[in-house]
């Protein structure tokens, strides 16, 4: 068996081509693990959002009983509208 010019540049080519594939599958692999760990850090960004909205509502509740009224009323309102709104969606 001879090792001819041509099937070196052959190998080469097959060594170049498996390359390429298994550098765009691990583009792939790492877009698609990135994608993962994005949707849950949303979904943990969304859930401390919602604690936090939640605890302003009962802020602004508070102070309304204590007698605060005007902005505190107009906050109430806005966020219960927004809350509802998006339970709707």
């Amino acid at each position: 068996m001879t090792i001819t010019i041509q099937s070196l540049v052959t190998a080469a080519a097959l060594a170049a081509a498996v390359a390429a594939l298994l550098g765009y599958y691990n583009r792939g692999f790492v877009w698609f693990h990135r994608q993962q760990s994005q949707d849950e850090d949303i979904r943990a960004i969304k859930a401390e959002q919602g604690l936090l909205t939640y605890g302003v509502l009962a802020c602004l509740k508070g102070l309304k009983e204590q007698g605060c009224n005007g902005p505190v009323t107009e906050a109430i309102q806005k966020i219960e509208r927004h809350l509802n709104d998006a339970a709707h969606q």
